[in-house]
């Protein structure tokens, strides 16, 4: 036998020496209403994502248009190179732990998070988490599709000129629109073709994305014979009084930025080779990746400002500056690839698993990829990155809120009632022990409610700059909102734990 034989085995399923468990034929009925090629858990053969594909996986997302701008964001905000660089690190620090403690079930037991929500939220009720995942990845698709579009836009109208003089459709150049458009169908087109396309894809645009964006900074700093007065640029907010009120909100924000793959990262994981993978995969690859490509950013855009007399944080349009053909043709790929990489993997992967888990007989996850782009469109992208407040405050804050509310039941059923001991066949099953009633967990609902009215509750504006109110939705609720990834997932995990309480554990564990 192979050192992953199986050392014991229930009558549904096979627990291999290495601790990754794998459902025996007919398990659950072939017709289950609750499962589908693409929702079944991955075959133990088939789960060889290594720790580079995890790493390069991580390299390739954190290596994109948008977080490239978070510094620039919290520098528009007050904060100096060294503050934004460290909330940034502190953010990636910190979202790396519900990362790895929901990824842990991937490599197990090979299932995606609306499956392992089952086991929380019921059969039924893990759509709640599924639809809630679902909205943000399809909003962050289609922003994420119009950073990239509007990319091509700027690098090919520096190629061809006079793209920006075009005739204007609802406000923007006819051909930004197409640049938008093509954009949209190559990545539906990529992920079309599915995971282990994705995996090969997601191994050479890491390494090429790095690249570029090492050469964009030696190219800066062979023009700016050095780097510019950005770096000696005291903070606005100093590290006193003004400081903590930009601070915790800003944290917050950045935990926003990754804390939809803290949910979905079972989506990955499931290809995993093993606990080992993931683990070293995910923390070389996540903080690591991001602290140092804020760092890059700031460098780069100091050295903008003391060639061009201003800092440009935009890596496009700091490119669109060279009149190098070969140099911005070089740019245009590594824009597209950057772009590509971030947006199937994290944007268009949940939704299309949690989409077909709405419906598994008609959405398949092909049909569920399709449905994310129509979505990630018709929700008009381009309105809610306008302004560094409602981008970091209000998007991400409000979304971190939310899906650390989600996160917090997750880990607090996985790792406090069910000690990561799952029955596969019974999360396809109706009438199991993840049935409830009628298929939901209304303790897990409740939970679900209760954090996320405390972590998102309170969410405000300032005069002019959001949609919420000065004072507050709750207005009592306000103190928290600075603070919402952590309120919603802290108080989610205890209320689900005491909820559940001892009838809520699982008294009949298998093997």
């Amino acid at each position: 036998m192979s050192d992953t034989a199986a050392t014991s085995a229930s009558s549904t399923q096979t627990v291999h020496a290495d601790g990754r468990v794998e459902l025996l034929p007919d398990a659950y009925p072939a017709d289950s209403s609750f499962a589908n090629a693409d929702l079944r858990p991955v075959p133990v053969a088939e789960r060889r994502w290594t720790t580079y594909n995890f790493a390069a996986l991580w390299v390739g997302m954190a290596h994109n248009i948008p977080s490239w701008t978070l510094a620039s964001g919290l520098v528009a905000l007050g904060m100096d190179w060294k503050q934004a660089v460290f909330t940034i690190a502190l953010a990636n620090v910190i979202v790396l732990f519900p990362m790895l403690l929901t990824g842990h079930a991937g490599p197990k037991y090979g299932i995606p998070f609306p499956v392992l929500a089952r086991a929380s939220f019921g059969l039924r009720g893990a759509n709640l988490p599924a639809m809630v995942r679902a909205a943000v990845a399809c909003c962050w698709f289609g922003i994420q599709t119009w950073i990239g579009g509007q990319g091509i836009f700027i690098l090919l109208g520096k190629i061809f000129g006079g793209w920006a003089e075009a005739s204007r459709v609802a406000g923007y150049p006819w051909t930004l629109w197409v640049c938008f458009v093509a954009f949209w169908a190559l990545e539906l087109a990529i992920i079309y073709r599915g995971m282990e396309t994705l995996r090969r894809f997601e191994n050479w645009a890491a390494p090429f994305v790095l690249i570029g964006a090492v050469v964009l900074l030696i190219w800066m700093a062979d023009k700016a014979g050095g780097f510019g007065p950005l770096l000696d640029q005291p903070s606005k907010l100093g590290w006193g009084t003004d400081f903590w009120p930009v601070f915790f909100p800003s944290l917050m924000g950045m935990i926003g930025f990754w804390a939809t793959l803290s949910l979905n990262i079972p989506d990955f994981t499931r290809f995993g080779r093993g606990q080992r993978a993931q683990v070293w995969g995910q923390t070389l690859g996540l903080p690591t990746t991001m602290t140092a490509f804020a760092l890059l950013s700031v460098l780069v855009t100091s050295g903008s400002q003391a060639v061009y007399g201003a800092p440009i944080w935009d890596p496009v349009a700091l490119a669109g500056k060279t009149d190098n053909v070969f140099g911005l043709l070089f740019a245009l790929v590594t824009v597209l690839i950057a772009t590509i990489s971030v947006n199937i993997a994290a944007n268009v992967v949940s939704p299309a698993y949690d989409l077909s888990h709405l419906a598994p007989r008609f959405i398949n996850f092909r049909r569920g990829a399709l449905i994310t782009g129509v979505v990630g469109v018709v929700i008009f992208p381009w309105k809610l990155t306008s302004t560094p407040e409602l981008y970091i405050f209000t998007w991400l804050g409000v979304v971190g809120g939310l899906l650390g509310t989600v996160a917090g039941i997750l880990i607090a059923d996985y790792w406090t009632v069910r000690r990561t001991v799952l029955d596969l066949a019974d999360l396809y099953r109706p009438g199991g022990r993840y049935w409830y009633t009628s298929g939901w967990n209304l303790r897990a609902v409740a939970a679900f409610v209760v954090g996320g009215v405390l972590a998102v509750g309170g969410s405000y504006s300032q005069p002019g700059k959001g949609p919420f109110p000065e004072d507050g939705l709750i207005p009592f609720l306000k103190p928290l909102a600075d603070y919402g990834w952590a309120v919603g997932l802290g108080s989610s995990l205890l209320l689900y734990v005491l909820l559940m309480g001892t009838t809520g554990r699982d008294s009949r564990a298998v093997a």
